[in-house]
């Protein structure tokens, strides 16, 4: 097929398929939008409104920033929740909620490092459920308390991880033969348990926990945020190892020939039991992780926090191809982007759902998502 013929078949999709037509308009006027106002252009039109207008690359950059962090975040959790469905065929709508398990450990045993001697030890380990030491007093951060940030990353990774094996031994487990469907509902219910036990134990006020003070340093002539970076270094680092992990061992070779055909595997010897534990174990892992590099990044911690942040990780999972851990990422970065860069056009209280019209748009046009097909490499 040669480019004339590529072209032609474009044009006929566009003009048998409306809503795609407007999709790729707003796109184009968008972007020129984009270059005129980061060139300081503005063009009045007649409705009194203009076209373009100031926006500082600093201000555009520091957008794109941010939606790289939230990306991060929302491809990390991902990860685990892609893994999930692919090998046991089902989505965990508990997922969510596991990133606040993972959040509140974490932070709990970080306050309890960097403000020992300080605060009391359960205000401290409950993770300031009431009055007391303030976060600038107990200090936690990268760069009052490093041991501290390193130490509640894995705890936050280990909790998570024994939290959902138990649930997939508890409730997971005897229900597998059910079918996805049983598998589901029950997700919805381990969800609403573990969330209502976090908020009793942990409470349900929303609070600080991390220190404000010399958080941003300078770097090379740059002030560096300690808290982002950290998130990225720690964020990227596990992405390439769960890419060498997948590609280079026994574990990620049998995890995606049970992705690709569980019953196949499961008569070449492959011990499938073991690579569903292997799956929670690193799907609750990165996605305690993510919690805690959430909370590290926003400063605050409240018991809903996952279940806020779960439509996000599935709109991302679902965007980069459900099923594929790369997909994950992907899918992470876009929906991160566009939550983000969409605030020079729409209020903040609107940046969600711009990320969710992506999410419809992708569903309606290549439902396999980018990197289509169920599989975790």
């Amino acid at each position: 097929m040669d480019v004339s013929d590529t072209i032609a078949r474009g044009k006929e999709q566009l003009r048998m398929q409306p809503l795609l037509l407007l999709a790729v308009l707003a796109v184009v006027v968008l972007t020129i939008d984009l270059i005129a106002r980061l060139a300081g252009v503005e063009v009045p039109l007649s409705n009194g409104r203009s076209f373009g207008g100031a926006l500082s690359m600093s201000r555009f950059g520091g957008l794109v920033w941010n939606g790289i962090i939230v990306g991060l975040i929302f491809g990390l959790a991902g990860i685990g929740l892609s893994m999930t469905y692919s090998i046991l065929n089902f989505a965990n709508f508990s997922h969510g909620d596991l990133v606040t398990t993972g959040a509140f450990t974490g932070w709990g045993t970080s306050l309890l490092l960097a403000g020992w001697g300080i605060g009391d030890l359960g205000h401290l380990l409950l993770v300031r459920p009431g009055s007391g030491a303030n976060p600038n007093e107990i200090g936690a951060s990268i760069v009052q308390a490093p041991l501290s940030i390193i130490v509640g990353v894995i705890v936050a990774a280990v909790a998570t991880v024994l939290v959902a094996v138990a649930i997939d031994r508890i409730v997971y487990k005897p229900m597998r033969d059910r079918g996805g469907i049983a598998l589901l509902i029950a997700s919805i219910g381990a969800a609403l348990a573990l969330r209502y036990v976090i908020q009793f134990v942990y409470g349900g006020r929303n609070r600080g926990v991390t220190s404000t003070q010399e958080v941003t340093t300078p770097i090379a002539g740059f002030s560096v945020n300690m808290h982002e970076a950290t998130l990225v270094i720690v964020a990227g680092g596990l992405m390439l190892g769960m890419h060498f992990m997948l590609q280079r061992t026994k574990l990620g070779k049998a995890m995606r020939a049970m992705a690709d055909n569980k019953d196949l595997a499961l008569v070449t010897g492959i011990p499938t039991e073991r690579v569903v534990t292997a799956t929670w174990v690193l799907g609750g892992a990165l996605a305690g992780v993510a919690g805690y590099l959430y909370v590290l990044e926003r400063g605050t911690i409240e018991f809903n926090l996952g279940w806020f942040l779960l439509l996000f990780i599935f709109a991302a999972v679902i965007l980069g191809g459900i099923g594929s851990i790369y997909g994950a990422i992907a899918g992470g970065f876009v929906i991160g982007l566009v939550h983000e860069v969409s605030l020079i056009w729409i209020p903040s209280d609107f940046n969600a759902a711009a990320a969710f019209l992506i999410m419809i748009l992708v569903l309606l046009y290549r439902p396999q998502g980018i990197f289509g097909g169920v599989t975790t490499a």
